[in-house]
């Protein structure tokens, strides 16, 4: 895998077989397995990776990996540009890391969403500063849990999410979760919510012929009459003349 030149980030789900010829490039690499185990060499230093045992590949270090048993790791590639972080310098001078449990928990969590479909580099972007935080720090930093939650939240707008359940699922409190979001975004956690709920409402109506009724539930309103009033509010126009005007203009384009 190469990193696009669009994004920092880049990751996919990988397995290894037999030893395979040492490699070098001019990205990081982050090697978390999530089943199985896989021997990694960097720079001549040996270690057994499992779901406890991840590794940091430095930027152009030499490496190696095999494995005789099944296997699958989540390989996740940094762009040298992005490594301003300390915790990436604490990473290359300790290649060889334990995976913690809040680390564990959310490489299962991207494992899964990396398996359901191609991921979107907002939220890739959102993941990586809470699992550089559990890696490399131990304990995740108020603004790194903040763009995990957001990047969870774009990703599937639709759940029944409140400002309750996303500071649980943030791990702050429902004021710290207000005032990170005045802080960080000048909003409030209910206005940002509904605003990625009509967004995400508006993406279906225009590329969709799915009734009005059902867009509204699969964005996360209790019905067509909030989507509406969501809309009228925000864009000053209703799902019905929203959809009409997006098919006019792709009429036009054509």
């Amino acid at each position: 895998m190469a990193l696009s030149g669009t994004s920092p980030f880049d990751i996919e789900i990988r397995s290894y077989a037999e030893e395979r010829e040492p490699d070098r490039h001019t990205y990081a690499q982050l090697v978390l397995p999530v089943a199985g185990d896989v021997q990694l060499a960097i720079e001549g230093r040996g270690r057994r990776l499992d779901p406890l045992q991840g590794a940091f590949v430095p930027v152009g270090a030499w490496h190696a990996q095999s494995s005789e048993a099944c296997n699958r790791s989540l390989i996740l590639d940094i762009d040298a540009a992005a490594l301003t972080h300390a915790g990436w310098q604490r990473l290359q001078e300790k290649p060889f890391t334990a995976i913690t449990p809040a680390a564990r928990k959310l490489i299962e969590f991207m494992e899964l969403v990396t398996e359901q479909r191609a991921v979107q580099a907002a939220h890739l972007a959102g993941w990586v500063p809470l699992l550089l935080d559990t890696l490399a720090l131990g304990a995740p930093q108020p603004r790194s849990r903040l763009a995990a939650l957001l990047a969870r939240v774009e990703a599937n707008p639709g759940n029944p999410w409140s400002t309750e359940s996303m500071a649980q699922c943030a791990r702050i409190s429902v004021s710290r979760l207000h005032a990170l979001f005045r802080e960080e975004l000048d909003t409030s956690p209910h206005a940002w919510l509904l605003q990625q709920r009509v967004d995400f409402a508006c993406r279906i109506l225009a590329g969709t012929n799915r009734s009005i009724a059902d867009v509204a539930q699969a964005a996360g309103f209790s019905d067509q009459s909030a989507l509406t009033r969501a809309m009228r509010q925000g864009l000053d126009v209703t799902p019905a003349a929203y959809r009409r005007a997006m098919r006019e203009n792709a009429t036009r384009i054509r």
